[in-house]
């Protein structure tokens, strides 16, 4: 992570976003990191609510203590509440809001692991199957968005998940100025939405 070069975090709210249908928007963002994929999507005005979902007590601190570039002018906005808690653990329960049962979302963005292929922890790869996709399409509401970014090139395997459990997935490739190796650079940005409601 690095505050030099953010344009593929806010890609994925960006084309998070666009997929979503609706003008009051609830949304999940797994993974705080520097902001700004959350910053990105409290920038669109159809945004209702944000919720972030961070592993580490400490990392939110930092933001609610301004001590990262973004952290203070996030936290003060009103439509965020950050949840100290395993993005990962909270998939599998009934409901990723503790404080609101049955509660669904319009968009759950993620940017935790490297990739499908290369996760962080060995508890994180389920998410990235069938069933770990079929859980998590289960917080969304009809038309509802997973997007999913990834520092690897689009892999065929974790598309074909996709496609078995959502309506419409697609891969986008995000090129970038990498400023601190002074080349170009790609990431993935996976964008996956369920069938819309009759």
């Amino acid at each position: 992570m690095s505050s030099l070069f953010t344009r593929s975090e806010i890609a994925l709210a960006e084309l998070g976003l666009a997929a979503a249908a609706g003008c009051s928007l609830d949304v999940v963002v797994g993974g705080l990191g520097l902001v700004y994929t959350a910053r990105a999507v409290l920038d669109h005005a159809t945004v209702r609510s944000l919720l972030v979902v961070e592993a580490l007590a400490d990392v939110i601190d930092w933001h609610r203590r301004g001590l990262v570039p973004l952290g203070k002018a996030l936290s003060a906005d009103p439509r965020l509440r950050f949840v100290n808690a395993d993005f990962f653990a909270l998939v599998d329960c009934p409901d990723i809001d503790s404080t609101a049962p049955g509660r669904r979302f319009d968009a759950i963005l993620v940017d935790i692991d490297h990739s499908p292929g290369r996760v962080l922890h060995p508890s994180h790869a389920g998410l990235y199957r069938r069933d770990g996709l079929l859980r998590l399409a289960g917080h969304l509401r009809a038309g509802g968005v997973f997007g999913l970014w990834s520092d690897d090139p689009p892999e065929a395997a974790f598309q074909a998940e996709l496609q078995a459990v959502f309506a419409q997935a697609d891969a986008h490739v995000v090129r970038f100025r990498h400023p601190l190796q002074d080349r170009d650079a790609a990431c993935t940005v996976y964008v996956a939405r369920t069938a819309a409601a009759d």
